[in-house]
């Protein structure tokens, strides 16, 4: 790793290896929202159709969830913005939680 990703110490150790914030703010994560899920066999998946309908394990009305690589993060409601979709955030999973998912 170059300088500018950790910053050094001055001898003791205890920032040796502590990682620029301006480094984590440029990685690129995936988010993405999940309406809800579903278990088929592949004979039913082929019989899809325009107009089918698929039944998802979440509730109508349910907060959905808002995943960064693949983890949920917080949860929210479906707004409009500017004609396009958007999640409002309701709760925010806090950290000690997500980190037993992992």
């Amino acid at each position: 790793m170059t300088d500018n990703t950790l910053e050094k110490s001055a001898g003791n150790g205890a920032n040796s290896s502590q990682i620029n914030p301006d480094v984590l703010q440029n990685i690129t994560v995936t988010l993405s929202v999940e309406v809800g899920r579903a278990m088929i066999k592949i004979r039913d998946l082929m019989r899809l159709t325009q107009g089918s309908v698929v039944e998802l394990d979440h509730i109508a009305g349910e907060p959905l969830d808002l995943l960064v690589n693949k983890t949920v993060v917080a949860q929210g409601e479906v707004v409009l913005v500017n004609d396009r979709y958007g999640i409002r955030l309701t709760r925010v999973v806090p950290a000690s939680e997500r980190m037993k998912n992992l």
